[in-house]
């Protein structure tokens, strides 16, 4: 997920970073409010890591994220066909 998308999927995608990132606030979370560099930047604060060690835990956040949308869009094609 590039920095737009995130910024536009902000509200769906907050909880799953909530979860990854249990140290977190609210108030992160809504500082933050889908700007990736303010992700990495308050990930490497709140955990005490490098740049590019939380920089790393977002890539990898975004391709799992990545990875299931696909999943997701796959199943709900095949629902399609089959009510068809």
């Amino acid at each position: 997920m590039n920095s737009d998308q995130l910024k536009g999927k902000w509200k769906q995608v907050k909880g799953s970073v909530k979860e990854r990132w249990g140290k977190l606030t609210d108030d992160d979370i809504d500082v933050i409010d889908g700007q990736s560099e303010q992700l990495i930047g308050t990930i490497q604060e709140r955990y005490g890591i490098a740049r590019e060690a939380a920089q790393k835990q977002v890539d990898e956040w975004n391709a799992a994220n990545a990875r299931e949308a696909d999943a997701a869009d796959k199943r709900n094609l095949e629902e399609r066909r089959r009510a068809s």
